[in-house]
């Protein structure tokens, strides 16, 4: 197939998950033509669902949060996020559960939350927690701009925001890790406990991350909610405004090769051979798939750290149908193991703990509707990434015994129990997202500058960009999506700036190129 114009090539994006939807979204709105390759038969990447009884379980994400982060995208669309998607306002955050038969709700509300606290564990239990979240909306108001927000965080200019503000050092806790600034801030070790957990949103362990990472909490405390028909319902609404601006899909699509001969990017190649001519590639991928070779030498170059650096958390992922029987959910629970501290001394190892904290979705729940019978459910367990086989956290009987009789014993129990269909472990993860060794998040965040460590969206291979969660700001499907943010506005900028054919784009404007096509066994329409 012929290279043809540069002008003439589209933007190729690799992958549909959200951060390849947003950013297919964005530039076909701005007039680019845009083809978005995807391996699996639906948009939605990580954001996936399963089949069941009771119909498609999300096997994913559960909840969204950072709600301004997708209003701001589809506003800039011209759309409104709430005309595409229903979303539910969650009153009651999680409901925390403890071997003890102690439970703690958290709530939209600090002021109800800080009650909570106080019925929970006494009044200074909730002075404590009152600092806690005061110290958290300082964090998360000073980070947001400079770090999340900026498509190249530097750490002077961060060091600036540090200067200005010097009681952020003191919130900061520069020297401790997220637990042993926890455990300096709350006496109930439960208390600890729960906001450590927080760690696990970007794939680390509280033992190990720094102590700035408590700022996670007030992402969630601004708010969560349900999106009617579950997550996988957000990634279908923007394949269909990308769509309706230009963008075409096609499923079924596995690149092989991305060409980039003298460091330029030209054209993707896919299993069967077929060639796709490109002015510019967008990878959402986990970057540590360019860095192994797997798309080819010509960009084996790109996000080298990812090999050197560790990997972020896997896990155990149960998506099924089923009758509970016992306490009462809410849509967020979590059920906490008694010892937290051995529970993460097994993971540090490579190993699946004994008995796990235990993260339950009641995804029927936290909606007006009526909650049906059976319901859906998704399960989430902590396991460590691919490492050295045998990996233990394969074995769907250990897998079910570590996590139904620990909820049984904590007076949770589901009939039917699900069967090994209902299950993705560490290497099923990696099945799906190749050279990701199975991690959630991409690479680990441990380490004060883990998160300036992360590939950004330009690379060193003219016309290669990334976005995902894998790459800058990292992990969760609000980070993914500003990722793509990045990932757009540094391909439009370079249009803008100069081509080979010396034609300009203008942003927003409408473009003269046509869009690859695709051979026929790959094209579909968007549902």
């Amino acid at each position: 197939m012929a290279l043809g114009n540069f002008s003439d090539r589209p933007a190729i994006i690799v992958g549909a998950g959200i951060a390849g939807l947003a950013a297919a979204a964005r530039l076909a709105a701005a007039g680019r033509p845009v083809t978005v390759l995807e391996r699996h038969a639906t948009p939605g990447g990580k954001m996936r669902v399963i089949d069941s009884a009771a119909g498609p379980v999300d096997a994913g994400p559960t909840v969204l949060t950072m709600r301004p982060v997708f209003e701001e995208l589809f506003a800039a669309l011209g759309e409104r996020l709430e005309d595409h998607v229903t979303l539910h306002r969650q009153h009651i955050l999680a409901r925390h559960f403890w071997p003890d038969g102690s439970t703690l709700d958290l709530y939209d509300s600090e002021a109800a939350s800080a009650e909570a606290v106080g019925a929970f564990a006494g009044a200074r239990a909730e002075a404590q927690f009152r600092a806690f979240a005061a110290r958290a909306r300082r964090l998360f108001s000073a980070f947001d701009a400079p770090m999340m927000q900026a498509a190249e965080p530097a750490l002077p200019r961060l060091a600036a925001t540090v200067m200005r503000r010097p009681r952020l050092m003191a919130d900061m806790a520069p020297q401790a890790t997220l637990a042993k600034a926890l455990a300096r801030q709350f006496d109930d070790p439960r208390l600890a406990q729960l906001f450590g957990r927080y760690a696990t949103y970007v794939g680390g362990s509280p033992y190990r991350v720094p102590a700035l990472l408590g700022l996670i909490w007030e992402a969630e405390a601004r708010g969560v909610w349900v999106v009617e028909g579950g997550m996988h319902a957000l990634a279908r609404a923007l394949e269909r405004l990308a769509a309706a601006r230009g963008a075409e899909f096609h499923y079924g699509a596995h690149v092989a090769r991305i060409e980039a001969p003298d460091g330029r990017v030209q054209a993707v190649v896919l299993e069967d051979g077929a060639r796709l001519p490109a002015a510019q590639v967008l990878f959402n991928g986990d970057p540590r798939a360019l860095a192994t070779g797997a798309l080819g030498p010509d960009v084996a170059q790109v996000a080298p750290q990812t090999l050197k650096t560790g990997r972020a958390l896997s896990a155990q992922v149960w998506a099924f149908a089923a009758n509970p029987a016992g306490v009462e959910l809410a849509h967020h629970n979590v059920f906490f193991s008694k010892d937290y501290a051995e529970e993460w001394g097994y993971l540090h190892s490579g190993l699946p703990p004994r008995e796990p904290t235990l993260y339950v979705c009641a995804q029927d729940r936290g909606t007006p509707a009526a909650v049906p019978a059976p319901e859906r459910f998704e399960i989430i367990v902590n396991a460590p990434p691919l490492g050295r086989p045998p990996h233990p956290a394969e074995e769907y009987g250990s897998c079910r015994t570590r996590t139904f009789e620990t909820l049984t014993r904590m007076g949770l129990s589901f009939d039917p129990i699900p069967g090994p269909g209902s299950l993705t472990t560490p290497s099923g993860f990696e099945a799906l997202f190749p050279a990701s060794m199975g991690a959630l998040y991409g690479q680990s965040p441990e380490g004060m500058t883990a998160a300036l460590g992360r590939p950004r969206a330009r690379t060193k291979v003219a016309g290669l960009y990334l976005a995902g969660g894998g790459t800058h700001p990292g992990a969760g499907v609000p980070m993914a999506t500003l990722s793509a943010r990045h990932a757009a506005e540094a391909m439009l900028s370079a249009r803008t700036s100069t081509s080979r054919s010396g034609r300009t784009a203008t942003p927003g404007g409408t473009s003269t190129g046509s869009a690859t096509t695709v051979p026929a066994p790959y094209r579909s329409s968007p549902s």
